[in-house]
């Protein structure tokens, strides 16, 4: 069976993310397991820039994800640029959690931490991660943006995000492109929801002008759901680096199973980075 990637576009509402997750499979693969929700805190700019990820968005994921089991937790660690805490605040994500009691976790400060070692690493012999991310199944709330280093950041860059190290430039002169396929070969997420009802074009990931695209694009299948939000922001996968350099690692292919909207019936040309 290909894997399923759902497009759904809708209004602003907890009802559009439910309908595209369930589109997707559901949750039922969560049942009675603990969930980080990894959300994007580039910097404190609010969802409405496009920059960061829609406190509504996560907000219904935690509803959702509340028929399978009670531990949930939403994560993200510091950046070179912001800090998680002063981000979480900034962008309404913290009073959402408390709203919902469920607690909002800065990555880098869990000192139980563990290290996993890609089978084929490309930059990374082994890679440093919290305990609680090796343990958990991991919900990627990511955003539909470019970035000027890695032309988009989509579900898979926004994993890098675990590594709970706020100067994560060191990284970037080790390749980025090929230090987010080192973290995907040890790190699935169980679920890829993103938050397209304000993307961004042009200098993302921060930088950038929003553009309302009113999309949940949502899939269990890591590579086939960014490749397809590439597509919908109009861009070549096969042109995205760490796209290409996973599908040869194996961590994906080029074959799913698109269901709601059509990639032609909501996509936009977005202006690169």
């Amino acid at each position: 069976m290909l894997p399923k990637v759902a497009i759904l576009r809708g209004e602003r509402a907890h009802e559009t993310v439910e309908r595209a997750v369930i589109l997707s499979g559901g949750v039922d693969h969560l049942r009675n397991s603990p969930v980080l929700i990894k959300v994007n805190f580039i910097c404190t700019e609010t969802w409405d820039t496009g920059a960061t990820t829609d406190p509504l968005l996560v907000e219904a994921l935690i509803k959702i994800i509340r028929e399978a089991t009670d531990d949930i937790k939403v994560v993200e660690s510091d950046a070179n640029m912001t800090n998680a805490d002063k981000a979480s605040r900034a962008t309404g994500m913290l009073e959402m959690c408390r709203r919902n009691d469920v607690p909002f976790v800065n990555l880098i400060k869990e000192r139980e931490r563990v290290k996993l070692r890609p089978p084929e690493p490309l930059a990374l012999k082994s890679i440093e991660v919290p305990k609680i991310v090796a343990e958990g199944k991991i919900v990627d709330a990511a955003k539909l943006k470019t970035h000027s280093t890695t032309g988009v950041t989509l579900g898979m860059k926004n994993l890098f995000g675990l590594l709970p190290k706020k100067w994560k430039f060191r990284y970037h002169r080790k390749g980025i492109s090929k230090v987010i396929v080192d973290i995907c070969s040890v790190i699935s997420p169980s679920l890829v929801v993103i938050d397209g009802f304000m993307g961004m074009e042009g200098q993302g990931p921060v930088g950038g002008k929003p553009v309302k695209m009113d999309l949940v694009i949502a899939g269990r299948a890591l590579v086939e759901t960014d490749i397809v939000a590439t597509r919908v922001m109009g861009f070549d996968p096969g042109e995205i680096d760490h796209i290409r350099l996973a599908l040869d690692r194996g961590l994906g292919g080029i074959e799913y199973d698109v269901v709601g909207n059509r990639v032609d019936e909501v996509s936009r040309k977005f202006e690169a980075p």
